[in-house]
């Protein structure tokens, strides 16, 4: 069954919260999860295929036609250089790790973002796609069932998509992102709300307006009567709901799922820090998020396909693609690490592919997915260098070519869990491997 998007959205109120709490299917619970220093993953995806070459992967001895307008820079890093557009990240190079060989063949944004979060290919090259339960779960996905599968059991979602979901276009919503094959009780909350609004509120967290704790409780256990005045029906729909019932009571009465959304609780200093815009609030919610406890959280840098440079890539991108992304990715790393968190919370930094090496006739790059650049740091992952090499022209690896598969696997891995140890049921029954990738060397 495909979910358009009006029921791809009430995946974020309370009718679709429910359904992360049914009980999962079951899993090879023997084989226990071995130690790892993260404990938590911020994803920042970047929709619409940032420029590798413009960004963490200069080619400043490339023709005109391919190292573009961006003059290198170089990092705190020795050897280590950026592109000029990115000052605060080359100040925090030891803190990165910078992927250069990512590859894969999908060309279209929906299917190039389900290879990108899913490790896979989805089985056509399109655009004009939707979520359906027979996709495979992102790593998003995996890791929320997994910590449940764990003992997760906390008022908050383990899954967490900001502001709005991968997108081509708001008709075509990136599958893999939900729950897919792991069924509804998976899907990630998803906020549908902007973060930096004034007044923002999330959807459907907290009781409504004249309805108290006590009048909530009360329905409650008139609802517990009527069930237990039913004939008994014990099945996995059945008892999903059951755990519907009590983790949406949770959530609107949980005191700790209302404060961790309320980013007015942060000092006007710290909100500035990370930008007073989308991005920036995103960020900050995400790492308010982790402070809470939830497993994986995702931030959506952009509007749909925004970073799709087809035309004018170079002035989207220096003037107002990469400045709000730049400083809300700096400020979290900053302040995980004054926290405390960054040691045991993974940041990702991916998009669906790269852009062209050679620039078009409208001072853009197309899609590339040949070749493209991915950035990790925290929870146990050495910082400081830079893993595999494109070519000259940064078209295709020259070395240690990297899957997103073999992302997940590293993600998998320094959360203490073997990839390939662990399966999940597919739609057709299948045992499916975590990840098909190896975790990468020299990583860890």
């Amino acid at each position: 069954m495909d979910l358009n998007r009006r029921s791809f959205l009430a995946a974020g109120a309370l009718g679709g919260l429910g359904a992360f709490w049914s009980r999962l299917r079951s899993a090879e619970a023997a084989t226990p999860r071995r130690g790892g220093k993260a404990k938590a993953v911020i994803l920042i995806f970047n929709c619409g295929g940032p420029s590798h070459v413009d960004l963490w992967d200069p080619k400043p001895e490339a023709s005109d036609d391919t190292r573009g307008t961006f003059r290198p820079l170089a990092t705190n890093v020795d050897g280590m250089r950026f592109t000029e557009i990115l000052p605060r990240m080359a100040k925090r190079a030891d803190r990165l790790a910078v992927l250069r060989s990512v590859h894969h063949t999908h060309t279209s944004h929906n299917s190039a973002m389900y290879w990108s979060i899913v490790g896979q290919p989805y089985r056509v090259d399109s655009t004009l796609i939707n979520p359906s339960r027979a996709d495979l779960p992102s790593v998003g996905t995996l890791v929320g069932w997994l910590a449940q599968r764990d003992g997760y059991a906390g008022p908050l979602p383990p899954y967490v998509i900001t502001p709005a979901p991968h997108c081509d276009s708001t008709q075509y919503i990136t599958p893999g992102q939900l729950g897919g094959c792991l069924g509804p009780q998976n899907d990630p909350f998803v906020l549908n709300s902007d973060p930096n609004a004034a007044g923002f509120k999330v959807p459907d967290i907290g009781l409504v307006d004249g309805l108290t704790a006590p009048r909530l409780e009360e329905r409650r256990s008139l609802l517990r009567e009527f069930d237990g005045r039913a004939a008994p029906i014990d099945t996995p729909a059945t008892r999903a709901l059951d755990v519907y019932h009590d983790k949406a009571f949770s959530l609107v009465t949980s005191t700790k799922v209302k404060e961790a959304f309320e980013l007015s609780r942060e000092p006007d200093s710290v909100r500035e820090r990370y930008g007073r815009h989308t991005w920036g609030q995103s960020h900050l919610l995400a790492r308010r998020l982790v402070e809470a406890g939830v497993p994986f959280v995702t931030t959506v840098n952009g509007q749909s396909i925004i970073w799709d440079t087809h035309k004018d890539n170079f002035a989207l991108m220096q003037n107002k693609l990469v400045p709000p992304m730049e400083q809300a990715y700096a400020a979290l790393l900053d302040d995980l690490a004054e926290r405390g968190l960054l040691e045991s919370t993974i940041v990702w930094w991916m998009g669906d592919f790269g852009r062209t090496p050679i620039i078009n006739k409208d001072a853009g790059r197309d899609h590339w997915p040949q070749c493209f650049s991915s950035v990790l740091s925290g929870g146990g992952i050495r910082g400081g260098q830079v893993i595999g090499e494109s070519d000259a022209t940064g078209s295709y690896p020259r070395e240690r070519p990297v899957t997103p598969a073999d992302i997940h696997a590293t993600i998998l891995a320094a959360m203490g869990y073997d990839a390939h140890a662990l399966r999940y049921p597919a739609a057709d029954g299948r045992p499916m491997l975590l990840s098909e990738g190896t975790p990468i060397k020299g990583l860890l």
